[in-house]
């Protein structure tokens, strides 16, 4: 039986095909993009910290913002337990908190294209300050 009419599957085929392969280019093309900021982003200098600017209030201030919105919901104390480690400042160097911040580690996301260089500063000085509080 010879039929002139298109079977419903190779009807259904097309229309996908051609979703599936404008999916693939539009990731193929956001990834691209993504991977260019992230690395200009990654070429940025290290901010030096001062006495100063560990002891802004300004920055203090802002970094607490970013922990309460962001930070504390893996590494506070009401995290869910293994979630992430919980922080020591006591043995950390700006720098040190500053590039896990930025660049990320193991399964924590870089947050460098998220969160302005101020408010990365910001978190570094926040966690290195005695107002600290997981």
């Amino acid at each position: 039986m010879n039929s002139s009419h298109s079977s419903p599957t190779s009807f259904c085929r097309t229309p996908l095909t051609a979703c599936v392969s404008t999916l693939l280019a539009v990731l193929c093309f956001s990834s691209n993009a993504w991977s260019q900021d992230a690395a200009a982003a990654a070429d940025e200098p290290v901010p030096a910290f001062t006495t100063a600017v560990m002891q802004d209030p300004a920055y203090i201030e802002s970094g607490k913002q970013v922990w309460d919105g962001q930070c504390r919901h893996c590494h506070g104390n009401s995290a869910y337990p293994g979630k992430a480690p919980k922080l020591k400042p006591s043995g950390y160097q700006p720098d040190f908190v500053y590039d896990r911040v930025t660049n990320g580690f193991r399964k924590m996301p870089g947050w460098k294209t998220i969160f302005s260089e101020k408010q990365r500063v910001g978190v570094v000085t926040y966690i290195m300050s005695s107002d600290f509080s997981p």
